[in-house]
C-alpha cells in the first residue's frame, strides 16, 4: 500500500486556520517557522529569547488570520507580524537604543581593499554585531524593506533619525568589513611566508 504525502496549498491552510483546524495551524507553522525565526533571530540576538518572539507572533497570526484580506503576499502578512512581535518585544524589554553619536572613523574605508569571498552567514553574524539600535533600523530597511517613515513610526522617532541609523549601521559594517579582511589577508600571509 502506497500513501501519498498530502500537501495543502496556502489558501487551503488559511481557510483551514480560519476555521481553527489544529491540524491546519500545525501545518501552517511547519511551513514557515525557519524563515521566521531567522527574521526573530535578526532582531533579537539570544536564541531562547528568538523563539519566544516567534511563539508569540504566531499566537497572534492564528488569532488574527481573519484580517488577512488576500490582498498582497500571505508570507509578507506573516512577516510584517514576525517583525512587529520582535520591535514590541524589544520595546517591552528595553533592549532598544538608538545610538546618537558616531564614533569618529579612523579612516574612510577603502572598499577596493575588500575581498569578495564573503559568504552570506559571515555578513549576517557581522549585522548580529551591530549596536541594537543600528541592527534595528538596518534589519528594518535594508533587509525587511520598511521605508524611513515606516520605521520612524513603528519605532517612534523621525525619518532623519531612521536615515542616520542606517548610515551609521553601514559605516560600522563597512569598518567590520575592512577590519576581517585585512585580518584574513594576514593569516594568509604568514601561512605562505
Amino acid at each position: 500500500m502506497e500513501f501519498k504525502i498530502y500537501r495543502a496549498t496556502e489558501e487551503e491552510l488559511l481557510n483551514g486556520c480560519k476555521k481553527r483546524d489544529q491540524q491546519a495551524q500545525k501545518r501552517l507553522y511547519d511551513t514557515y517557522s525557519s524563515k521566521m525565526y531567522a527574521i526573530c533571530y535578526r532582531y533579537v540576538k539570544d536564541s531562547m529569547e528568538a523563539e519566544d518572539v516567534l511563539v508569540t507572533a504566531f499566537t497572534k497570526i492564528f488569532e488574527r488570520i481573519d484580517q488577512f484580506k488576500n490582498e498582497g503576499s500571505f508570507e509578507g502578512w506573516i512577516r510584517r507580524v514576525v517583525v512587529n512581535e520582535a520591535l514590541t518585544y524589544l520595546r517591552r524589554n528595553r533592549s532598544m537604543y538608538l545610538e546618537t553619536e558616531l564614533e569618529a572613523a579612523d579612516r574612510e574605508p577603502d572598499y577596493t581593499s575588500i575581498s569578495d569571498h564573503l559568504e552570506a552567514e559571515d555578513l549576517l553574524n557581522m549585522i548580529q554585531e551591530l549596536p541594537s539600535g543600528y541592527r534595528m533600523v538596518f534589519n528594518l530597511y535594508a533587509i525587511d524593506g520598511y521605508s524611513h517613515k515606516e520605521i520612524g513610526e513603528q519605532l517612534g522617532i523621525s525619518e532623519n533619525t531612521s536615515k542616520s541609523q542606517l548610515s551609521r549601521a553601514r559605516t560600522f559594517l563597512q569598518k567590520l568589513l575592512i577590519e576581517r579582511d585585512w585580518t584574513t589577508q594576514q593569516q594568509h600571509h604568514d601561512t605562505t611566508t
